[in-house]
């Protein structure tokens, strides 16, 4: 909401640093090559900031998301025709089958949706870094994201498997309020 009205220079560099990277992931798994990816981004956004005045949000839950997922699916099945009627490396079996792939909307929503989910958490991750200790961090970083096993990072770190267990509880906590705030505000 943000987004509308009065240019709040903020929210559009909020929105960027969040969605630009999510776009371009898209793009990427969509089969396209790196520069037509972020050709495609760049489309997708410039779509977004000439219709964003007319987006009307219906109070579902995840409706801004599946807005931006559908305009998003529209401009690579646009890039993909355009492309189909230009001479190509692509043969024609391969392009039809990307703009096929790329009509489907069911898996692309589930896409898009994880996609943003990676992209909010590391979000959340770069805004709440600063706020612990380098080793209640590195606690976290290496039991929940790395996945090791706590009694090794508690050695490692030099600190109780306990104390382990409450950094990583205590960073958890901060994520998911910064997300929940993060998405009140959407």
């Amino acid at each position: 909401m943000r987004l509308q009205g009065e240019r709040d220079e903020g929210a559009w560099t909020e929105f960027l640093r969040i969605y630009e990277p999510l776009v371009l992931r898209l793009m990427r798994r969509r089969g396209l090559q790196e520069s037509d990816a972020r050709d495609a981004t760049q489309q997708v956004l410039l779509r977004i900031s000439g219709a964003i005045e007319r987006y009307v949000p219906d109070g579902a839950e995840a409706s801004f998301r599946r807005w931006l997922s559908c305009v998003a699916r529209n401009v690579v099945i646009s890039f993909l025709t355009r492309r189909s009627q230009l001479p190509t490396a692509m043969g024609d079996e391969q392009i039809e089958s990307l703009i096929e792939s790329t009509q489907e909307t069911t898996p692309e929503s589930d896409m898009f949706d994880d996609e943003y989910r990676q992209q909010i958490l590391a979000w959340a991750i770069e805004q709440v870094r600063r706020e612990f200790r380098d080793a209640t961090w590195q606690a976290f970083l290496e039991t929940s994201i790395n996945g090791r096993p706590i009694a090794e990072v508690a050695e490692e770190l030099q600190m109780s498997p306990g104390s382990v267990y409450v950094a990583r509880s205590r960073i958890i906590a901060r994520l998911r309020i910064k997300v929940g705030e993060f998405e009140a505000d959407q």
